[in-house]
């Protein structure tokens, strides 16, 4: 005689729904932007980011004028696309980076079609700063923007990395009466320097 768990397994296998076969294949069209930088920019904007344009020359000034802007008065540089020295300064922990007012860092590439840039732990120290400090800048190379998630989905298959995130606009949040904030969660502003 069967046990009581047993007759309910059996009539939960006899209850499901036969297999309806193979999944639907998914057609999927890139989007390609006639002018990706372009449209990264006005992504960025809509997500409430900033975008600046300039040669690598122009970086520093650039960055210069976000500082300024923001009235910064601890930035944190890190490793930036192109340079070829270490970080500046190490990290005792991550509660170290809590004061940090300004973060720069440098992005491996970005997404036209959201506005998003990929960050990943080759571009840091540590990863904490990108959430603690008040400002960000990210610094990516022109030719490092791609059109849409799919081209940055390919070029992750192929990426060494043990963290990795994709950041869009500032942080924010909204409560259910629809109030939002913006800084709550991490940087309160986003600059992103597109650099030839």
């Amino acid at each position: 005689m069967a046990s009581d768990r047993d007759t309910i397994l059996q009539s939960l296998r006899d209850s499901q729904a036969a297999a309806s076969g193979d999944l639907p294949q998914v057609r999927i069209r890139p989007e390609v932007y006639a002018d990706p930088v372009a449209h990264f920019s006005i992504a960025v904007e809509s997500v409430g980011g900033r975008c600046l344009r300039g040669s690598r020359e122009e970086r520093v000034a650039l960055i210069g004028q976000v500082i300024e802007s923001t009235a910064a008065r601890q930035v944190r540089w890190e490793q930036l696309p192109g340079d070829t020295g270490g970080t500046l300064g190490a990290v005792e922990s991550p509660q170290s980076l809590a004061g940090v007012d300004l973060l720069v860092a440098g992005g491996r590439f970005a997404v036209a079609e959201n506005g998003a840039v990929w960050v990943d732990d080759g571009c840091l120290t540590e990863r904490a700063g990108l959430f603690l400090a008040q400002h960000l800048v990210l610094v990516v190379r022109l030719e490092d923007v791609v059109n849409d998630m799919h081209q940055a989905y390919e070029r992750l298959q192929s990426a060494d990395f043990g963290y990795g995130v994709f950041i869009s606009g500032p942080s924010k949040t909204a409560d259910i009466e629809q109030a939002l904030v913006i800084g709550a969660h991490g940087p309160r502003s986003l600059t992103v320097v597109l650099e030839s």
